[in-house]
């Protein structure tokens, strides 16, 4: 007698008895490889972001004026610049809630006056919370006349929410982030839509306000690797279910 051949595969996926599970397990499948495709747009999003973070780098460090006021802050993103001016040190905000290498402190936010009139704000560094009373801010007062160099940083305003938006009858000092449109509407000159970080100088970097080197990050992060592993895990879930519907069905024949 011939030996009773199994039937197709597609079969006995959608016969009675396995129909609802195979669609699970699709579902499941495709779910798994989208995670992947996604890791992979990621992948592109930080290698494109890398891409313009070297063409920023390229440029050479250039002057801050009130030219600027009205272009598009995210063109000039983590570009070097350097700034003269005078230190509006009577205006000088923190920036609460800052770490120095486990120490809890704040950093000094002061609006630089331009010779145009016009304004940046200028992460100055940190120094400890015992300084944070702004009496004691004197201590790090700046020529008159003095030139700052740094790199551009976009203004730290929430995404979604309400906009901060100062109380007119006094001056806010302390503030969590540097939401430039939110600290000008309390400044009777125009600020520069971005701001300036300091670096430390070889004068400088070891007195406060201590101020962070720049640190360049151009890695691809693992969103290879969790690609990868998304699409392994697809691969087994469809795999290990044809697998067991076949030992199964064979088991009952």
């Amino acid at each position: 007698m011939a030996e009773a051949q199994s039937p197709p595969l597609p079969f006995i996926l959608f016969n009675r008895q396995w129909w609802w599970v195979t669609l699970l397990v699709i579902a499941g499948v495709l779910l798994l490889a989208r995670l992947g495709i996604w890791q992979l747009d990621r992948l592109e999003e930080r290698r494109a972001a890398n891409a313009e973070l070297l063409q920023q780098l390229a440029q050479p460090p250039f002057e801050l004026t009130g030219a600027l006021l009205g272009v598009d802050p995210a063109a000039y993103n983590d570009r070097e610049a350097w700034a003269q001016g005078e230190f509006d040190e009577g205006r000088q905000m923190a920036l609460l809630v800052q770490n120095w290498q486990g120490q809890a402190g704040i950093n000094l936010i002061t609006p630089l006056i331009l010779a145009d009139g016009t304004a940046v704000l200028v992460d100055r560094g940190w120094i400890p919370n015992r300084l944070a009373d702004p009496r004691e801010w004197a201590a790090f007062a700046e020529p008159e006349r003095t030139v700052i160099t740094g790199t551009i940083q976009l203004s730290q305003e929430i995404s979604r929410g309400a906009a901060v938006t100062p109380d007119p009858s006094r001056f806010q000092q302390e503030w969590y982030r540097i939401d430039i449109p939110a600290i000008a509407a309390q400044l009777p000159y125009d600020l520069l839509p971005f701001y300036l970080a300091q670096v430390p100088s070889p004068e400088t970097k070891d007195a406060l306000p201590y101020r962070a080197e720049r640190v360049i990050d151009l890695s691809e992060g693992s969103h290879l690797g969790y690609a990868l592993q998304w699409f392994t895990f697809s691969f087994m879930l469809a795999v290990g279910y044809i697998f067991f519907v076949r030992r199964q069905s064979a088991s009952q024949e």
